[in-house]
């Protein structure tokens, strides 16, 4: 199992102290949730980890992501994948989708910083890290399909 984290603290001086700031990410790309009738439910705007220092670093250290906004890990086999939470600030639900963009698993509301372990239990290729609560405000399931 590869496991993945969602790490790299910038801090930003002033004259007055230090104050620690969050990593920023550029959103490159959409990510569609289809209903089972393969309407479109949602879409979000993601930033891609397709490389292995990318997906390494995953989310660690983001602060703030906006609405509608997240990450889209891109690996090159379908295999069981684990993900964490370590140096992660901000709650997340993690999407675990196949090489046929079905999601197969989704963890809702990880903890922030926590160690443990979030598996896919089935193969995956892909992963998507939205906020907290966006698949139960979305009505997104398991067994439902995305659009890349």
């Amino acid at each position: 199992m590869l496991l993945s984290a969602c790490s790299q603290a910038q801090k930003k001086s002033n004259s007055k102290n230090t104050k620690k700031e969050g990593r920023t990410i550029t959103f490159e790309r959409s990510v569609s949730f289809l209903s089972t009738q393969g309407d479109t439910l949602s879409t979000v705007e993601v930033a891609i980890a397709d490389e292995d220092i990318e997906r390494n670093q995953g989310l660690m250290d983001v602060r703030d992501l906006p609405k509608s906004k997240g990450m889209l890990f891109i690996f090159e086999n379908n295999e069981p994948r684990s993900f964490w939470m370590a140096n992660t600030p901000l709650p997340l639900d993690i999407i675990f989708v196949n090489n046929n963009y079905e999601i197969v698993r989704i963890h809702h509301n990880t903890q922030p910083f926590s160690e443990k372990s979030f598996a896919s239990e089935k193969p995956a290729k892909y992963v998507i890290e939205t906020n907290a609560g966006y698949c139960i405000a979305h009505d997104i399931q398991e067994g439902m399909k995305v659009h890349l």
